[in-house]
Parts: C-alpha cells; structure tokens; sequence
C-alpha cells in the first residue's frame, strides 16, 4: 500500500476556487480524488494515471483540473465555482494498477481533507 496525504482543504464562500493537493509516498499507477457528503456514498471526483491521462467524468466535470507532478509523487486538483453542494471530506485514492470511478477497487486512501463552502 502507498501512504496518501492531502492537504489544501477549508472554509471558502460560494463561487469560490480551491486547490487540493495529495501526495504518494512511493509511485504509484493512478491517483484519483473522491468526495463524500454527510450522509451521502462515495463519489468519483477525478482521476489521473503516470502518463498524465485524466478522467473527470463526475459530477464536478468541468469545474475540476487535476494535474500529477510524478518526481513529486503529487497529484494537484483545481476546484473552480465551488456551492454548498459541494462542501465534503475529500479523499484521495491510488492504486497500483486501477484507474476508473469505482472506489472499491483502489487500493490506497488518504484520511481526507474537509471543504466547507459557505453561502
């Protein structure tokens, strides 16, 4: 397994941005960001594999850039116009060989960082 750690998370207001930042301790194949609601399941944000191959295709599509620097081991996810509906612990995820929106099937989590958008 590979010890993820994120950072960046906080109080912002609506229509705000934010950048997440999660780090590997050692390669790893994907690196991919979830969130989870009070309340609510799981959900794919983004992910990226080594070569710098990105999927989006969540509810945040069109609001997320994620970007991996791979000497770094470090995975960068921009979060533009953010909403209340966006507030959640967000997570980071990696797995040695998976990259898709199933957060069964990675093997590596991050404790997650909390992001709080106020009205």
């Amino acid at each position: 397994q590979v010890t993820l750690e994120e950072s960046g998370g906080g109080l912002v207001q609506d229509g705000a941005s934010l950048n997440l930042t999660c780090t590997a301790s050692k390669e790893t194949f994907s690196m991919a960001w979830f969130r989870q609601a009070q309340g609510k399941e799981r959900e794919f944000v983004a992910a990226i594999n080594g070569r710098g191959g990105v999927f989006d295709r969540g509810p945040m599509m069109g609001r997320v850039t994620l970007s991996r620097d791979n000497a770094k081991r470090t995975t960068y996810l921009r979060m533009v116009d953010l909403g209340p509906d966006d507030t959640a612990v967000y997570y980071c995820a990696a797995d040695r060989y998976y990259i898709g929106h199933d957060p069964s099937l990675y093997d590596s989590w991050g404790q997650g960082t909390r992001v709080t958008v106020s009205r």
